[in-house]
């Protein structure tokens, strides 16, 4: 009862916690390096700890109770992790903000999260006074001054760094391995973005026994975004590893070899076409002698044999959202192409039709999930109790993704089953793309779906009808939507029709959309000259 529960599937607090976890390293190797940041600066467990322990103290000073949640609205690098660490130092809830967000969009997560304070970069503060706020009253402005009127009490950055780097605040009680870490939002398939809730544990089973070739000698390479599963699972299985990560604020083909090379990162996630870009690059010196031992390549390519060949790195691969924690992991080097792998232990998956029934080997059905440890996944969606029931029906989580087994027992990824659209490694809300599309006032209705692109993955087309009378430049309403959502969710394609198809209870037929494809008709925002960079927030790590 040392910790207050007796089942074995739970490890100790000093194991998956976040402050005990962080405590124990700082007690048992606190010079080692924790993590390594792109401008060669780092931080050891020590350093990290002491920097958690300020910023928790100026956080309780700004009235921030365990459990409260609090939005980070940053990029990757120092304050990201100031304020991540420091609310989980007082067991509160850690809400980071995609930084593309803005408009309705922000407004829905500010609105769901119930926060009261906000810490944001300054270049994204204007975007909080053209927004309904909700329950927000306070804002810590990173990185220089606000601005733009936010609507809020305004808190200095040095509010979080007022305290000395002592002692950690008293909490009201431990904080314990089911407590909710964090909310990360995903993008909404047939509503609004939804908030899923992550315990200690969740993030713990989801960082350390799926990944057992990564070893407390090893170096990570965090390239995501902390708001992201990928960014927050890629620190925190360093962090339970008792290894360290090299931090970057995006992943970049021609700076990637060097950048493993300079801050000694021995293995990394490759998504997308994060791979395929690399093997496409010409033969270089580069190639070898790089450092680099292992690469969890998701999901697995054609190019996955020649990227191992060429680069003299070992491949995995596996299936993760963030509501899992990785339930399907494959072998060293697979050889079934485009498998995810297999189940790993403590692990149970099923592939059943509408029903929940099973299907037969080698037919397609949706994936569902359970754990046998308590709290490995999340523990469903804030304020959408909805949402929660249905993925959890029959004890199950249900992936809405569609998947097939084969005799061997290897899982397949075959499509996704919800309208969701994967784009440059971002996931784009079919739904939150046509409530901005519709605001538009000569649209009448839009249908937005997912058409091939050159680079794999997808890319966004949208069809639209037009209210009575009205024509739409499908450049003009490009240029609408900029500054209403995130620069990877505007459309490449716009097709304009008369009506869209529908079904007879007047439900949008978004198969035949999709199925037509790119037609004649179709405007290219690119063969238009029309291009979008990735918003980049500028403040170094």
């Amino acid at each position: 009862m040392e910790n207050g529960w007796t089942d074995p599937r739970v490890p100790a607090a000093d194991v998956c916690v976040l402050r005990d976890v962080l405590e124990r390293y700082v007690r048992t190797q606190p010079d080692k390096v924790f993590l390594r940041f792109a401008d060669g600066g780092e931080w050891t467990y020590r350093q990290m700890r002491e920097e958690a322990v300020r910023a928790a103290h100026g956080l309780r000073a700004l009235g921030v109770k365990q459990g409260e949640h609090v939005l980070s609205w940053l990029p990757n690098g120092r304050d990201a992790f100031r304020v991540w660490f420091g609310l989980n130092y007082l067991g509160a809830v850690y809400v980071p903000v995609n930084l593309a967000y803005r408009g309705s969009i922000l407004a829905h997560v500010v609105e769901n999260s119930d926060a009261r304070l906000i810490v944001a970069h300054a270049e994204l503060c204007g975007r909080l006074g053209a927004i309904d706020r909700a329950k927000l009253e306070e804002v810590v402005v990173i990185g220089g001054e606000a601005g733009a009127d936010t609507g809020l009490a305004v808190h200095p950055a040095g509010a979080l760094l007022a305290a000395e780097a002592g002692e950690p605040p008293a909490l009201e009680r431990p904080i314990m391995p089911w407590d909710t870490q964090s909310i990360i939002y995903t993008s909404g398939t047939t509503g609004p973005s939804k908030g899923v809730l992550s315990s200690y544990l969740h993030l713990y089973s989801m960082g350390a026994e799926p990944w057992p070739y990564f070893g407390p000698d090893d170096r990570g390479m965090c390239n995501l975004p902390l708001f992201h599963a990928g960014g927050t699972g890629a620190v925190y299985r360093s962090l339970v590893r008792g290894a360290s990560v090299a931090v970057f604020d995006a992943f970049s083909t021609q700076d990637f070899w060097r950048l493993v090379r300079e801050h000694g990162v021995t293995t990394t996630v490759l998504l997308g076409v994060m791979a395929t870009f690399l093997v496409k690059q010409p033969p270089s010196e580069e190639d070898r002698g790089h450092g680099l031992k292992s690469v969890t390549m998701v999901p697995l390519c054609e190019d996955a044999e020649l990227f191992s060949q060429r680069f003299g790195v070992e491949v995995y691969t596996t299936f993760n959202m963030t509501e899992t924690s990785c339930p399907i992991v494959s072998e060293r080097n697979p050889a079934a192409l485009s498998s995810c792998g297999k189940p790993r232990a403590g692990v149970a998956v099923r592939i059943v039709d509408a029903n929940d029934c099973e299907v037969p080997v080698g037919e397609v059905g949706e994936l569902v999930v359970r754990t046998d440890r308590p709290w490995a996944m999340n523990h469903g969606y804030y304020k959408n109790p909805e949402a929660t029931a249905k993925s959890w029906r029959n004890g199950w989580f249900h992936t809405g993704d569609a998947f097939r087994m084969d005799a061997a027992g290897d899982f397949f990824f075959v499509d996704r089953m919800k309208d969701a659209i994967r784009r440059r490694g971002e996931n784009i809300s079919s739904f939150e793309v046509e409530t901005e599309i519709c605001a538009h006032p000569a649209v009448k209705e839009a249908a937005v779906v997912a058409v091939p692109s050159e680079f794999a993955e997808d890319e966004v087309l949208a069809a639209v009808s037009l209210t009575d009378g009205a024509q739409l430049d499908p450049a003009e309403l490009i240029a609408f939507l900029l500054p209403r959502m995130a620069h990877f969710m505007v459309p490449r394609y716009v097709r304009v029709l008369p009506d869209l198809p529908k079904t007879p209870t007047q439900k949008v037929q978004k198969h035949i959309v999709r199925s037509d494809g790119i037609t004649a008709d179709t405007w290219d925002r690119e063969a238009a000259g029309i291009r979008i960079k990735r918003e980049k927030i500028g403040i170094s790590a």
